[in-house]
């Protein structure tokens, strides 16, 4: 599924970033992130509906197709159609994760503008006319907080969301386009445990085309329901936080090859090898909580209460590092970016506009970055 900050995908899920919380001293001179993240910690484990913790993940592969391991892209993913300039293809590069679709020609070669937020699994196994049978199983232990039964609800067609506890943050795989959904809200699932069963529902898929469209996301905003009926007014969210708006992907194909190597590999060491793309300085609002939520995003000390927060971004819009600035700023203000050349709309999903001389935050992108901090 495609996520920009726009794509409908709430009755369309799609993605993009998070907000964050005012960590200032509390009486006794305690620091507040100790206190948040105590209070959190509380939260998590006395909640029935957040997933069982676990200490390290255990990924196993949501269907019986298993050529990821063996290298074979063409037989894992599920190919996309293109029509370039009236050259029409069928490149299963498409069904990849990152920036793999829309090629534009520019002085540089092709730049690749359409992100793809997760992975398309191809069938293994179809019945007599073509429908696809493969079961869709949780990749790990966890809870499922979302199930969407009316396909049209979403460009992800039927989808399952599960809730993971991992070294006491929790990540969310979502599963997409399914024919049939056999688990509820509230469901405790265990690794390889069926959720449903592999489908084409969802915008522009057909028969052919069949696949799961799998994602591991990290939440953004808890209060994102308040933050969608103010931006989109006229559109409903019918998927709580599970909205795709509200969640970002990491490459889970390149994360499933990591844990092969290095078995229980965590989430944030994964993404330490990511590179910065761009940073975005916030207010130090009471409601910016990613920290809190993510704590390992917090690399520095913040001592007293700080003016801002910077938060450092992949280039595909990945929260990396969230530290303390002495800054002070009424509203998001991009701080840092990686200069190259280029149409950087083209390169940030639309987050940030302009070449390299006058890069900036898009009146979208501001909009995605006022999530990490609302209501400010």
């Amino acid at each position: 599924m495609i996520r920009t900050p726009w794509s409908r995908r709430a009755p369309a899920p799609k993605s993009i970033f998070p907000r964050l919380v005012d960590f200032g001293p509390r009486a006794g001179r305690l620091h507040a992130f100790t206190k948040w993240f105590a209070l959190a910690t509380i939260l998590a484990t006395a909640s029935p509906m957040l997933a069982q913790a676990s200490d390290t993940p255990n990924l196993a592969l949501p269907t019986d197709n298993d050529a990821l391991f063996r290298g074979d892209g063409p037989d894992f993913y599920q190919y996309i159609l293109r029509d370039f300039h009236g050259e029409k293809s069928t490149p299963w590069q498409g069904g990849q994760y990152g920036f793999v679709r829309d090629p534009v020609p520019t002085s540089s070669g092709l730049v690749y503008t359409r992100f793809h937020e997760g992975i398309d699994i191809k069938p293994v196994r179809r019945d007599a006319q073509g429908e696809p049978l493969d079961e869709v199983r949780a990749i790990a232990d966890g809870v499922v907080v979302h199930a969407n039964l009316v396909a049209g609800y979403s460009n992800y067609g039927r989808y399952v969301v599960v809730e993971h506890r991992w070294d006491g943050s929790s990540y969310y795989s979502l599963y997409g386009h399914l024919a049939s959904i056999s688990v509820e809200k509230g469901t405790p699932v265990t690794r390889g445990q069926q959720l449903g069963v592999m489908g084409h529902t969802g915008t522009g898929l057909d028969r052919e085309r069949a696949h799961l469209h799998l994602e591991l996301n990290l939440l953004l905003g808890r209060n994102f329901d308040s933050w969608y009926d103010h931006f989109v007014p006229n559109d409903p969210n019918r998927h709580g936080l599970y909205n795709g708006l509200n969640l970002t992907g990491i490459d889970i194909a390149r994360y499933f090859l990591a844990q092969r190597k290095q078995p229980g590999l965590s989430v944030p060491r994964f993404l330490a090898n990511e590179d910065t793309f761009y940073k975005v300085t916030l207010p130090a609002a009471k409601n910016f909580d990613l920290a809190q939520r993510y704590p390992w995003l917090l690399r520095k000390n913040s001592g007293s209460s700080p003016a801002s927060w910077e938060v450092s971004f992949s280039r595909s819009g990945i929260p990396l590092e969230v530290a303390p600035s002495s800054k002070a700023v009424d509203g998001p203000v991009l701080s840092y970016v990686d200069k190259r050349g280029g149409n950087y709309s083209q390169l940030t999903r639309g987050v940030l506009t302009g070449g390299a001389r006058n890069v900036r935050l898009s009146e979208n992108g501001e909009r995605a970055m006022r999530l990490l901090i609302w209501p400010d």
